[in-house]
């Protein structure tokens, strides 16, 4: 299985960069071939909405790093998004990427399995609750297969990442069919 992870952090070693550690490390395990896309890392333009991907075929900004993550996109079995929450949903990097997703929107219709994980110093779930429903909807919306849902909570750092969140994220990729 391909398996494309897209993490929103711009922290190398925080919360989110362990949960979506400990995913990779199960999918490898299970013998799945996985490509990281660490957002905060590359540039991504945001969506301006002008439509030239659908009268040209090619995005305005065809020259950001969207030109690494497409094909790989295209051709993933499961794409995994790993998000800190901001004010209860997806952090700006993320939602940059999922928005150009429009430039293809026909391609990535069906077949697909996703995966939401998110990390946050909130200590309640529902802080995660924008995230969770922002992430039904386009589950939906694209026909995807939504695989699994981790909401880890009270993780301001790493070191506050709960055993069971960090097996849960393993386990989400080492079971993912």
């Amino acid at each position: 299985m391909k398996i494309v992870v897209i993490t929103g952090s711009a922290h190398k070693h925080g919360t989110t960069a362990a949960l979506a550690d400990q995913f990779q490390r199960g999918a490898a395990e299970a013998g799945h071939e996985v490509f990281r896309f660490d957002t905060a890392f590359q540039t991504v333009h945001p969506c301006i909405g002008c439509d030239q991907c659908r009268s040209t075929g090619c995005c305005v900004f065809h020259e950001d790093d969207m030109k690494i993550l497409n094909p790989h996109l295209l051709e993933a079995d499961a794409v995994v998004f790993v998000s800190p929450i901001y004010y209860y949903t997806i952090n700006a990097q993320i939602k940059a990427v999922i928005d150009r997703f429009y430039a293809n929107d026909a391609a990535l219709h069906g077949g697909k399995k996703a995966i939401l994980i998110t990390a946050m110093a909130d200590t309640e779930t529902d802080a995660a609750s924008g995230a969770n429903a922002a992430f039904r909807e386009m589950t939906k919306y694209l026909e995807w297969d939504n695989a699994g849902v981790l909401n880890a909570k009270g993780a301001y750092t790493p070191g506050d990442l709960s055993k069971e969140d960090l097996d849960y994220a393993y386990e989400l990729g080492k079971n993912l069919k």
